[in-house]
């Protein structure tokens, strides 16, 4: 935004404020913050007169009563400590947040899960492999205690065996009338 008069006076104003914040029976007047220097890009250095006789006040009294309203200072001007910048007075930024828990535990934690998920995921899916390969074995060994034909697969594909005593008869070659060909 641009600064002009108005914002100026704002800034004075804030200034006063935060002297008269800072020792309280402090009468400081707007009038008595001085702005020298004033540039195109905002800068400028100020004083503040004392209002009961002539003198300027002492520059360690106006750095602790700005560092102590700091906050109301850049409120007033939507600007951060970043942007609002006044010399010999250390900013008041605020330490960065920690986290209640160090990021390393939460990583840890997560990778963890992560390898406990996926060996369990392997032993469940070994013993159903195990008990399906236990319950095949069963029921071949159930039909040959039968005596049935077993089953056999044949390039994967379970076949029927064939009755050797009795024979096979291919329908599609053989007709009715002609039971057995002629050797």
């Amino acid at each position: 935004y641009a600064w002009d008069a108005n914002e100026e006076y704002l800034f004075k104003a804030m200034v006063s404020f935060a002297m008269r914040r800072y020792s309280s029976k402090s009468t400081t007047q707007i009038s008595n913050v001085l702005l020298c220097n004033v540039t195109d890009r905002v800068s400028f250095w100020f004083v503040v007169t004392d209002p009961k006789n002539v003198t300027t006040v002492p520059g360690s009294e106006v750095e602790a009563a700005i560092r102590m309203s700091r906050n109301r200072i850049n409120s007033a001007f939507l600007l951060s400590d970043k942007t609002l910048q006044f010399l010999k007075i250390t900013s008041t930024l605020s330490p960065p947040v920690e986290p209640s828990t160090p990021v390393w535990l939460i990583v840890f934690g997560v990778v963890l899960c992560l390898i406990v998920a996926g060996i369990v995921f392997l032993i469940i899916a070994g013993i159903q492999q195990h008990k399906k390969k236990n319950k095949d074995s069963t029921e071949r060994e159930n039909l040959e205690e039968k005596g049935e034909a077993s089953v056999t697969a044949e390039n994967g594909i379970p076949c029927e065996t064939l009755d050797l005593k009795a024979g096979h008869i291919n329908g599609v070659f053989a007709a009715d009338d002609e039971r057995f060909t002629s050797l």
